[in-house]
This record gives C-alpha cells, structure tokens and sequence, in this order.
C-alpha cells in the first residue's frame, strides 16, 4: 500500500465513524499541495465524488480544492456528527454541473463553464475537522483530510444569474425564540469566482468534473453554530428560505 493510499484509508475511517484523531504518522503525512492532492485523490478512488469546495487561492502556496462525499438534497434531516457539541456550518452558494467538464488543452473560458451549471442552489457546508483539537495539523494535512468538510446540504434553488453575481447577502437564522441576523459577505467578489478557478486548476491536474457535482465556493459567514433537534429556518433575504432540523450522524 503507497503512502498516500494509507493516509487516504485513515482519514476515510476516521469520516466515517465521526471521530478525530492525532496528526497523521510521520511516514505519509503530507508535506505539499501534491501530496495533499494525491491523498485526495485516492480518497476518490475508494469514494464515489458528490460534489467538490473551492475557493480561489487565499495566499500564495495554498489552495482551497477539495472532494466532497456527502450531499444531502432539499430534505427537512440534516445529518452531520457533532463538533464541540453543536452542529458546524457554514451558509454558501452551490453549483449543480449539468454536463461534464472533461480535461482539454488549454484553460475553459467563463462562458464555457457558465454553461455546463444546471442550477444554483441555497446551501450549508457540514463542518468537522477529522483531527483532535490539540493536534494542530499543518495546512497540506488539512487539505488532504478536505479543509474540515463532512458533506454538504444543497437546498432550495434560486436564479443561477444572481447566484453567480452574489456578494453580499443579509442572512436570517432562526432556532426557536432565538433569532440571528447576519451579514453575509463572500471571500471572493463574486460566487461563481472559485468555481472559474477550480475548473480550470483541476483541468490542468488531469482532474475531469462530472455532471450532477455539487460544487461549493466559499461561505459567507464562515461557521455558524447552530442546535440540534430544534427547527430551524435559514433565509438569504430576497432570495429564498427554507427549513430543516439538524440530527446527529
């Protein structure tokens, strides 16, 4: 079993039973964005790919491109293993992909990949690191285990023009009698930005992106703690609201 491989297994076991777990060993513990990738990729292959986040490189060195393994759809459920006792997510734009994205020469123009996106979604990036608190995993560890994502939630649809377009967003939690205002604003000057980014950077891996992926592109209030068992309601105003209540994995 190739290094890689056996950091893939382990990170894969430890999604799966919820748990978290000290720094990977030494002996295949990345120390590179290809490594970290590679891992992914093996991920991948053991894992069928439900969708990918993404974001456009926040400092030289690093890049936020990882596979996403579990999409939840438009249900009133959602589940995710706890983190520090509450349920972590973060409120973002999704991107269904209509048609495939295969690897060509050259980079994809914006109208290209604009066109291979079937729908635009609401949605919930479900959040848990897979390493213990006091591990202090390095930034390559992170990126192998996904950036802390466990799956996301893609909801109700809304206008894929504006969707793409989005910047900023008033947003409305309510659990109960407890009510949140927040104001959303997107890392990147428009929704659509990482997902250019991520087309083109997997293209030039080799990296095909395939019909039906549920693509995410960063969250507009980083993470929100929210209760669980407790409906809730999320509206992006002006755009769409929906409710669903968030149940341990």
């Amino acid at each position: 079993m190739t290094a890689f491989k056996q950091a893939a297994q382990e990170l894969l076991n430890r999604r799966k039973a919820g748990v978290k777990a000290p720094r990977l060993d030494e002996s295949y513990r990345p120390t590179s964005i290809d490594d970290a990738l590679a891992i992914q990729l093996e991920m991948a292959s053991i894992e069928p790919i439900g969708g990918w986040k993404c974001l456009l490189p926040p400092a030289e060195g690093k890049v936020i491109a990882a596979p996403i393994f579990n999409v939840q759809k438009n249900n009133a459920i959602v589940e995710l293993f706890e983190d520090k006792a509450v349920a972590r997510v973060e409120p973002e734009i999704c991107f269904v992909l209509s048609k495939n994205i295969p690897v060509k020469t050259g980079e994809y123009s914006e109208a290209e990949i604009i066109d291979a996106i079937g729908s635009a979604h609401m949605a919930l990036e479900l959040m848990q690191s897979r390493y213990a608190d006091d591990a202090k995993p390095s930034f390559y560890e992170s990126l192998a285990d996904c950036m802390f994502n466990q799956g996301v939630y893609v909801g109700p649809k809304i206008d894929i023009g504006t969707a793409i377009n989005l910047s900023k967003v008033k947003i409305i939690v309510a659990q109960g009698d407890a009510i949140r205002e927040l104001d959303g604003i997107h890392p990147n000057a428009r929704a659509i930005d990482g997902l250019l980014w991520l087309v083109n950077y997997m293209n030039s891996r080799g990296v095909e992106l395939k019909a039906g992926a549920a693509i995410i592109t960063g969250s507009f209030k980083g993470i929100v703690n929210m209760a669980f068992d407790v409906e809730t309601t999320i509206s992006y105003k002006e755009l769409g609201e929906y409710k669903v209540t968030f149940k341990r994995a």
